[in-house]
This record gives structure tokens, C-alpha cells and sequence, in this order.
């Protein structure tokens, strides 16, 4: 195996090694210069770093400790930029010796590296636990590594800044991790190269700190700190209390848990991005300064807007109490963590509009908010999320101009948040001349679901620093939730390290053999399929996950869109429903033919005697037989609505059964592998609780995010219903499922006795379901359990079988 890899990535390596010494700098670059110099000169000593990268190798690859040596190295090594080099070690000479030398920049530089040799000369593979954990069984014996036919290879980064997070995967994913968990995450983004991730835990208490200097009781605060699971929106100002109040228990716990993250990553020479003030207030501050200019926001999707959770208070960024506030934040944070590193986020506008679309006023809200990080850290640098340049209309080119020209040029940097889709650096002629981070969105609410661009990954990044007059400085990832697809990520991460497109048909075979550690041509073959299928999505629609299983649809089945005649069973939704949409409710998303990716279900099926002991096939193989069946099963639901709309109850009854029967069975599948359990979840919630009385707090707010979301009457479901949807074994048995029966019975029941669909009583029994659910205390399995290749067989046999001339 061994021969097999160093031989096969050598030229590879070697290629690439030859045109990475090439610099490419940007316009923008020369922006941010004063920016990376004081991150330089402010950096963690080079002892500090090589300690903190050896503790990774520790916990990676134990057996390999002295079998690597790190070195921190300046970049004047580098040509002045940011690189890794991999050498063999010269004083290798008998096992235990060191064998290899990998020399970085900084601690990131140096597990990148790392990663870059495990992954190119000994095949291995690194990825999430969930989605199957670390390949690592390729990689030789301490004493065998692969040596370095070429002296050295030098990899330098084309462009700086490497970014990570979006302002929610602190709730979607983030939002009950433990440091156990925090360290494994923080060590899987420096082997991935990653130098500028966001650091948002804990920010809570300081905020609490700050806003007693301001005559704010925590009584106040009750009111305005969303629970747990809702902080990102807490944070953004569009909702308050909602899943709340805080308990007095998880300001410190959290805070004691942020120190810990941040001081690894400044370990690791890191640049944490912290947060800012935006502008976001506690309603007591109308009372206590009542001649403040104070603005009430709309409703963000309550219903009837309701104001126990909607319509917060923004303090105009014109009052003076706005720079006395964002000073004393940025303030209080150099206080608690003894340093930041001199970025912040701040997004005032993200999905609430500003009140007036005048240059003047929006140029001027624009200084007065980068005024308020100035003043508590004249190194400041303004980080802002780009979303609402593609979300919201308001943006136009001049107020776009007035908001980004309103900061001194290099001292606002833009993400480019779903680029991969909808790149705003093209319409905004570079962001009007303000550096960005091209950023791949990928991901909404945390959903479950096989989806990717890889042509877009692999070229748009280059395509956008190569451009003239470019003011790109970095890329980055900008999911909403992580622990899924993970080639997509793969391929994202090994962009910060490109110069030159990839040509993903060559890529991918390579990213099969490394993932499993095995070269199985069936399972080539299906990924070539499926990197023309599911991995080739070139519609530009937002991939939310609006499968009928995790988003039924809230509507009379009388005005759903059904299937034309002769549509193709196993192609459901392909180009005979192409411009089709329901005025009521979202169909699910399909840009492929499903026929081809069941062919590759088989493929993988196929391959599965060679790969069954590989953790990394088995979550494979789950995600792609449920993602088979979840298409499926939308199939299914349609079928059933034309029979209900034909008056036909026997074939509505017989389809109604085969598709609850359907839920229960893809519950069976996700059980069998750890990454597909509700479980987890569940159990990491209550585990930071303590008190019983939190431990039900923290386990509602789990459940409700998964649920309803938001808030919901008697007889209307929350606008937000089914957003953060999740395929997860239990969660499809015990919620998915039961909801299903409740609309096919009030269906039946319509049908039968000739009148409409009772929508108003499918919703009581609907809601009143989640109600429970939400406040059930269940307890679900932590661990899998089943064969995933045997389950995988039964399903794709019993529902999926193409006969042999349609699998063409």
C-alpha cells in the first residue's frame, strides 16, 4: 500500500511543487499588509506552536510521534508568504529515529504539511468522526514512511488568509460541544490549513459584563439572550429570549470554555475572529436612556409577530452610546482573554434591513460601527458576512459603495459567503476595490443531504484571484452546519493550497482510494456517477433539504402539482417537472436523475466485501441509500396526492402504508452508523446541564431547532418549521414518521367521506405532535447499531431495483 501511494502522488507532488513557488499575490493583499504584520509580529513564540502541532500528531497518529519533526520557520524562508516545507529528516537513521521533517510558518503551516504528507505519500485520509473519522490504516509503520525523492517540496499558500465558520454553525453544530469536542475540531482545522476561524463561545458572559456598566440588571438580560440553541440569531439581533433565559450557570461555563479555544488557536498561530458590537440592545435601554436613538426592528418569522420574541432594539450607530459600547466589548475581551487578534465580525444588517437607503446615512452608520471597534482596539479590522448583499434587495450598487467605502480601505474585509453560487465579487466589480474572502456556503441549517459543486470548487477560487485587478486575500468555509459531504470539504481545504485549477475527474479517483484506503473499481466507477449526478449541481438553486420525510408539506394535497402522465419511475422530478413549482410550498430540490445515482447505490453495494470494515464506506454507503430513498420517497408522496386528487383511496391507501413503512425502514438504516443519530445530539445538550431543571431547557431547545424551530400557536406551525431538518435515526421513528400518519389519515378520511381536507385539524394534531415531542425526555441511542451493507441491500432490493433497461 505504502508503494503503492508514494509512487502514485509523487508526480503529482512534484508538479505541484514546481508552480506553488510562483508568487500571486492580489491587489488585495497589499491591502491587509499592516494586518498580517502585526499578526506576525504578535504570534505565539515558535516553541509555543511546534508544541502545541506536536500535541495534534499526539492525538492523531501516537504511534508516529518520533517519527515527525516540526519547525516553525520565517517567511522570508517562504519568499515572503505563508508555506509549508516537506524534507526527509537527516538524522533518520534506525526506527525511532525522525523520518520526516516538516518545517511551517506557523503551527497551522506545520499540520497542514502534515496533512499534505499522509495524504499524498501514504494515502491516508482526515475527516469529521461523524462522516466516518480519520483513514489512517494506509499509513506505513513508524520507521517505513515514504521518503522524499525530490530533496524537498515547498507548498506555498497563493493567497493568506484561510477562513472558517459561519456566524450560525455556532447553534446548528456548535451549540453543546464540550472542550474534548473543541479540541478535536480545532486540530481538524489546522490539519486542514485553516488560520482565520471565528471564535463566538462564550460571548454571552462578556456581554453581561458590558451591559452592567450600562445600568442593565441580568433581570434585563433575561429578556434578551435567546436559550442555547438560538444564540446566533440572539446574537444577530432577530429574536430575543426565544428557548431562554440563560441559566446564571452558562455564562461561566461557556467563558472558561472560549479561553480554552481561543488560547489553543493562538497556540496554533491562529488569527480567532471575535465578535463586535452591531448594534444589537436589551429593550431596558429605551428605559434607562430614553433620549438614545433607538430603533425597533420588524418581525423576523414569528407568528403574529409576537413580541415575547421578535422585533428587537438597535442603537443607531450615530448615538454617541455606540462607540461607548463597542469600546467597552472590545475592551472587556482584551481584558478576559489577555489579547484578540485584532478581527472582528460584526454583521448589523444580516436579514434586517436598514431603516433608510440614503449613501450619506448608510456611509456614515458604516464608520460609526468600525468607529467602535477602533476606539477599544486601534488595530482593529472589521469582518463582515457578505449574505445580505445576495439576500436582500436593499443592496444596491451605491448603497453597497457608501457601506464598504465608509472604512478605511484595508481595514474591512467582505466574505464572499455563497461564491461557489452566487459570487458577488463579479457583479461588484471586486467589491468596489474592499479585500474578500471567497467563500463556499455549501450547507443550510445543519439539513442531511448529498449535494455539491465540485467544478465551482475547483476553479472559482483561482478564477477569482487570478482576475484583474483582484482584491481576493483569502478562501474559506461558510456552512451553516458541518459533519457532512465530506469530499466537498476535502476538496475546499485543499483549495487554500492550490494555484491552478483541479481537474476534478483526476482528483476524485484519488479521494476514493484515500477515503477508504482501498482502490475498488465499483466504487470508482459510482463516483464518477455521482460527481456527474449529485456532485454537479449547476441549477443555482439554495439546496435547503425539502424532502417530504423531514419537510411535510403544510398544505390541501388538492392544490399540490402532480406528476405528468408517463413520468419516469425511477427519474421522478427530472425534466418533465423542470419549471414546474407549487405556489404553496417548496418542492424538493432535484437536479439529477435519480436513476443514475441508484446505479451507483449498486456500485456501491458491490464494492462493499471489499470495504465492509471501512468506517469511512459504511457512512458512506448510508448517506447514499438514504439519500436514494429520501428521492424516492418524495416519488412516493406525489403518487399518493394524484390518487387522492383521481378519487382513487385503495391505491392511496396502499401508497400511504408503503410510505410510512418506508420512514420506519430509512430509521433502521441511519441507525446503523454513529453519524445518522439523534442520540448524540440529544445527549451532548444535556450533558452541559446542571440541574435538572436545565437539562429539560437544554433538551427542548435541541429538540425545537431539529422541529418547529420558532414559535408556533394551537393551529399555526412556526414560519420557520422543518428548517433545521436532520436525517437522524430516531428523530425519523418517532417524529417524521408519526407526523406523516396524521396527514394521510385526515387524507383518507377526506376521501372517503367527499369532503376537503381538513387542513385546520391536520395542524392542531400536527403541532400538538412536536409540542409533545419537544418536551418528551425520550432517551435515544448514542452508539449504532446494525449491518449497514446487509440493511443497505434489503432497501436498495426492496424499493429501488431498476429493472436492467431502464439502467442505462
Amino acid at each position: 500500500m505504502a508503494s503503492f501511494f508514494s509512487s502514485t502522488f509523487l508526480i503529482f507532488v512534484t508538479i505541484f511543487a514546481a508552480f506553488s513557488t510562483s508568487r500571486s499575490s492580489t491587489t488585495g493583499v497589499e491591502y491587509i499588509s499592516r494586518l498580517l504584520e502585526v499578526q506576525d509580529r504578535e504570534r505565539a513564540p515558535a516553541y509555543v506552536q511546534v508544541a502545541a502541532a506536536r500535541g495534534v500528531l499526539r492525538r492523531l497518529l501516537p504511534s508516529h510521534l518520533s517519527s515527525f519533526d516540526f519547525q516553525i520557520v520565517s517567511k522570508d524562508k517562504c519568499g515572503g508568504e505563508s508555506c509549508f516545507v516537506i524534507r526527509n529528516h537527516r538524522a533518520f537513521r534506525k526506527p525511532g529515529d525522525p523520518e520526516i521533517l516538516i518545517a511551517g510558518v506557523t503551527g497551522v503551516e506545520v499540520l497542514a504539511g502534515l496533512h499534505w504528507y499522509l495524504k499524498h505519500w501514504c494515502g491516508a485520509h482526515i475527516s469529521w468522526d461523524k462522516t466516518g473519522g480519520s483513514q489512517l490504516f494506509s499509513v506505513p509503520k513508524a520507521g517505513l514512511l515514504p521518503r522524499i525523492q525530490t530533496g524537498e517540496v515547498v507548498i506555498r499558500r497563493p493567497i493568506p488568509l484561510n477562513y472558517y465558520q459561519n456566524a450560525v454553525t455556532s447553534s446548528y453544530s456548535f451549540a453543546w460541544w464540550d472542550w474534548k469536542r473543541w479540541e478535536k475540531e480545532i486540530d481538524w482545522m489546522a490539519l486542514q490549513g485553516i488560520n482565520m476561524p471565528l471564535a463566538f463561545t462564550g460571548q454571552e458572559a462578556i456581554w453581561r459584563k458590558v451591559f452592567q456598566k450600562f445600568n442593565i440588571s441580568n433581570s434585563d438580560l433575561d429578556d434578551f439572550f435567546g436559550g442555547p440553541a438560538f444564540l446566533a440569531w440572539s446574537r444577530m439581533g432577530n429574536l430575543h429570549k426565544w428557548g431562554g433565559p440563560l441559566p446564571h450557570s452558562w455564562f461561566d461555563q461557556q467563558l472558561i470554555l472560549q479561553k480554552k479555544v481561543i488560547g489553543r488557536m493562538f497556540e496554533l498561530g491562529m488569527t480567532p475572529v471575535l465578535p463586535a458590537f452591531s448594534g444589537n440592545i436589551p429593550a431596558a435601554f429605551k428605559q434607562i436612556y430614553p433620549s438614545a436613538k433607538i430603533t425597533r426592528l420588524g418581525n423576523w418569522f414569528t407568528v403574529h409577530s409576537d413580541p415575547r420574541w421578535c422585533c428587537t432594539y438597535l442603537l443607531d450607530a450615530m448615538d454617541p452610546l455606540f462607540v461607548e459600547i463597542g469600546k467597552a466589548f472590545i475592551e472587556q475581551q482584551q481584558k478576559e482573554y489577555g489579547k484578540t487578534s485584532h478581527v472582528y465580525n460584526c454583521d448589523t444588517f444580516d436579514e434586517n434591513t436598514p431603516p433608510v437607503d440614503e449613501v450619506e446615512y448608510i456611509s456614515s452608520l458604516g464608520s460609526a460601527i468600525f468607529g467602535g471597534m477602533q476606539t477599544g482596539d486601534s488595530n482593529a479590522v472589521w469582518l463582515m458576512q457578505g449574505w445580505m448583499f445576495s439576500y436582500d434587495p436593499f443592496w444596491r450598487p451605491q448603497q453597497m459603495k457608501a457601506l464598504l467605502h465608509s472604512v478605511p480601505l484595508g481595514r474591512l474585509v467582505v466574505l464572499d459567503l455563497y461564491a461557489e453560487v452566487k459570487p458577488i465579487w463579479i457583479s461588484s466589480e471586486q467589491f468596489y476595490g474592499t479585500p474578500y474572502i471567497w467563500c463556499m456556503l455549501h450547507n443550510f441549517a445543519g439539513n442531511v443531504e448529498m449535494y455539491g459543486i465540485l467544478d465551482s470548487i475547483a476553479s472559482g477560487p483561482i478564477e477569482a484571484r487570478s482576475s484583474q485587478y483582484s482584491t481576493m486575500v483569502g478562501v474559506g468555509m461558510s456552512m451553516e452546519g458541518i459533519e457532512q459531504n465530506p469530499v466537498v470539504y476535502d476538496l475546499m481545504s485543499e483549495m487554500a493550497f492550490q494555484h491552478n485549477k483541479v481537474d476534478v475527474k483526476k482528483w476524485l479517483p484519488q479521494y476514493s482510494v484515500r477515503r477508504y484506503g482501498h482502490l475498488v473499481p465499483s466504487i470508482q466507477d459510482a463516483w464518477d456517477i455521482l460527481y456527474h449526478t449529485i456532485y454537479n449541481c449547476t441549477d443555482g438553486a439554495n439546496d435547503k433539504n425539502r424532502d417530504v420525510i423531514v419537510a411535510f408539506p403544510d398544505v390541501d394535497p388538492s392544490s399540490i402539482l402532480v406528476l405528468p402522465e408517463g413520468s419516469d419511475q425511477h427519474g421522478i422530478l427530472d425534466s418533465s417537472m423542470d419549471g414546474l413549482q407549487d405556489a404553496t410550498f417548496d418542492r424538493p430540490h432535484l437536479w439529477y436523475p435519480t436513476s443514475k445515482v441508484i446505479s451507483a447505490l449498486k456500485l456501491f453495494i458491490v464494492g462493499g466485501d471489499q470495504l465492509f470494515g471501512s468506517n469511512t464506506y459504511r457512512y458512506d454507503l448510508v448517506d447514499l441509500t438514504r439519500q436514494a430513498l429520501a428521492k424516492y420517497s418524495n416519488e412516493l408522496f406525489f403518487r399518493i396526492v394524484k390518487a387522492y386528487q383521481l378519487y382513487d383511496a385503495q391505491t392511496m391507501a396502499s401508497l400511504s402504508q408503503e410510505f410510512l413503512e418506508l420512514v420506519n425502514d430509512i430509521d433502521t438504516l441511519l441507525a446503523c452508523h454513529e453519524g445518522f443519530l439523534l442520540g448524540p445530539w440529544l445527549q451532548s445538550a444535556k450533558q452541559l446541564a446542571q440541574s435538572e431543571e436545565e437539562e429539560k431547557q437544554y433538551e427542548w431547545n435541541a429538540r425545537t431547532q431539529i422541529t418547529m424551530w420558532f414559535d408556533n400557536t394551537e393551529e399555526e406551525a412556526s414560519l420557520l418549521r422543518d428548517y433545521g431538518n436532520k436525517y437522524w435515526s430516531g428523530l425519523l421513528g418517532d417524529y417524521y414518521g408519526p407526523r406523516a400518519a396524521i396527514y394521510f389519515k385526515f387524507l383518507k378520511e377526506s376521501s372517503e367521506n367527499g369532503y376537503r381536507f381538513p387542513l385546520s385539524n391536520w395542524r392542531r394534531e400536527w403541532i400538538k405532535l412536536t409540542n409533545d415531542w419537544q418536551s418528551s425526555r425520550k432517551i435515544y441511542p448514542v452508539e449504532s447499531n446494525g449491518d449497514a451493507l446487509h440493511t443497505s441491500h434489503w432497501l436498495y432490493n426492496k424499493y429501488l431495483q431498476i429493472p436492467e433497461s431502464s439502467d442505462q
